[in-house]
C-alpha cells in the first residue's frame, strides 16, 4: 500500500505473529470500521522483559509503554501491536487486551482466542473472528469510546470468552454514532 505523508492510518503491529492472523478480512474490516487506510508490520520487542514468572504471563501495561516509548508513530496514527503472549495487568487475572483511552496505542493478545487455549479443536474461523472484534474493541478504546452496556457492541468488556463470542463485531448504534462524532 501506499500512503500519503499526512494520511491518518492504523497499523497493525505483529511481535510474534503471522501476517495471515491480520490481512484480508480483517484488515478490510478495520479500515471500513474507522475510515482509515490499515498498514501491517512487524517489530521486535523483547518480550522476556516482561515475562511475570510466577504468574507465567506478560504484563500488558509495561509491554505497551515499551512500545509508546520505542516506536513513536504520526499524532494521528492508531497502532494496535499483536501478540501472542498470554497477558495480565496486576488486578485481572489476564486480559484479551488493553488500550491508552483516547490515545495512540493498544495490544492485543491472541493467546486466549484460540480454542487450543480451552482444548477444544482449532477453528481459523472462529479464532478470526475473536481477534477482529478484540481488535476493533480495543481500537475503539484509542478513539474514545468507553465500555458499553449493550452485550451485543463490540465494545462491551469481555470477561471471558463466551463474552467475546457473544458480542457482534461491529459497534451498536450509540457507539457507532459516537465513533462517527469522533472520525
Amino acid at each position: 500500500m501506499t500512503f500519503l505523508k499526512n494520511e491518518k492510518k492504523i497499523i497493525l503491529s505483529l511481535v510474534d505473529a503471522p501476517k495471515s492472523y491480520v490481512d484480508g478480512e480483517i484488515a478490510e474490516k478495520i479500515s471500513v470500521f474507522f475510515k482509515r487506510k490499515v498498514l501491517i508490520d512487524f517489530i521486535s520487542i523483547p518480550l522476556e522483559k516482561f515475562l511475570n514468572p510466577i504468574r507465567d504471563q506478560y504484563n500488558s501495561t509495561e509491554i505497551l509503554k515499551y512500545f509508546i516509548f520505542n516506536h513513536p508513530i504520526e499524532n494521528e496514527d492508531k497502532n494496535c501491536l499483536i501478540v501472542r503472549k498470554d497477558l495480565f495487568i496486576p488486578i485481572l487475572t489476564f486480559v484479551f487486551g488493553e488500550a491508552h483511552l483516547n490515545g495512540n496505542y493498544c495490544i492485543v493478545s491472541t493467546h486466549r482466542l484460540c480454542e487450543r487455549f480451552y482444548k477444544r479443536v482449532p477453528d481459523t474461523k472462529i479464532f478470526r473472528k475473536r481477534l477482529l472484534k478484540e481488535i476493533v474493541h480495543e481500537l475503539g478504546h484509542t478513539f474514545g469510546l468507553t465500555h458499553c452496556i449493550n452485550d451485543l457492541c463490540v465494545m462491551h468488556n469481555s470477561f471471558t470468552i463466551e463474552d467475546t463470542d457473544r458480542k457482534k463485531e461491529y459497534f451498536c448504534e450509540e457507539c457507532f454514532s459516537e465513533l462517527d462524532d469522533l472520525l
